[in-house]
């Protein structure tokens, strides 16, 4: 039978706890630092030779439904009530409304060194030390809205125009496409500042601190922004039944994405699955 995951504002004060006891647990283990050590290493951009899997390419939908569920999974041997819940930033839009609370993820990071010092994963509570970063630091950081310069989180009304696009993806399959799907939610834009960071890119920057590059696996607001996004391809398919996951066949020799993304029958590393056998996850769980 499948599971649900839940708005993260529906969470009873039980299921808040076991989901951050859960996650605690899965990090004294050592087990959540494989899952940031994996995301640092498929964070390959447009600019670098080789596959691209988890982002700037078709397959960033499939690659991080399968990262999601790969941490629901090892958080659920823990606890078999756990699931990852989804943070809608088209609803909770304060760095004061849920989750950044002191019993889910705490809150904001303080104003001279971004250091997150509430809440079950802040630093100086001994539990969350960060060991796999692009950078030295060793605690949460978070600059909620990016007190500086300011940024919006994106509105429901920016969602709903990624929605609409009936195409999945085009070539040249990269960040610089401007139609289909999947670059509109990833948001890849044009121009500079932030006009250019888009719906799933500018959550990651309304937060801040560790969120901003590869290592952003180590702010657990990761899983509930990317089971959002999560919910968003399924909402996509219902909108456009029958519209599939793009390129069905890959790229030819000779020209430039050749080898540099995953065809829609081909294998999505690191993991032995296919875009498509991802396009559809209904029978292992559900959004509430």
């Amino acid at each position: 039978m499948a599971y649900t995951r839940k708005d993260v504002s529906a969470l009873t004060a039980g299921e808040k706890r076991r989901f951050v006891n859960a996650l605690l647990d899965l990090k004294r283990r050592g087990e959540y630092d494989e899952f940031v050590r994996m995301h640092i290493e498929y964070y390959t951009s447009d600019g670098e030779n080789g596959l691209r899997t988890a982002h700037m390419a078709p397959s960033f939908l499939p690659w991080h439904r399968k990262f999601v569920l790969e941490l629901e999974r090892a958080l659920r041997r823990i606890d078999d009530a756990v699931t990852v819940p989804y943070w809608d930033w088209t609803r909770l839009r304060s760095a004061r409304s849920v989750p950044w609370s002191d019993d889910l993820l705490g809150g904001n990071g303080r104003s001279w060194d971004q250091q997150v010092t509430t809440g079950p994963f802040a630093y100086r509570q001994g539990h969350w030390t960060i060991r796999e970063n692009v950078t030295d630091g060793r605690f949460l950081t978070r600059d909620l809205g990016r007190a500086r310069d300011p940024i919006d989180l994106p509105t429901r009304a920016e969602l709903d125009a990624a929605l609409n696009d009936p195409v999945y993806d085009v070539a040249p399959w990269d960040s610089t496409v401007t139609r289909g799907f999947r670059n509109k939610l990833e948001g890849w834009g044009t121009g500079r500042g932030s006009a250019s960071w888009r719906t799933h890119n500018r959550v990651h920057r309304w937060v801040g601190g560790v969120m901003l590059g590869g290592a952003s696996v180590n702010d657990p607001v990761f899983w509930l922004h990317h089971a959002f996004i999560d919910l968003q391809w399924t909402r996509w398919q219902q909108r456009h039944p029958g519209v599939r996951y793009q390129p069905e066949r890959p790229p030819t020799p000779g020209t430039a994405q050749y080898r540099r993304v995953v065809a829609r029958h081909e294998k999505l590393p690191p993991w032995d699955v296919t875009p498509d056998s991802l396009e559809d996850v209904s029978r292992i769980y559900r959004y509430v």
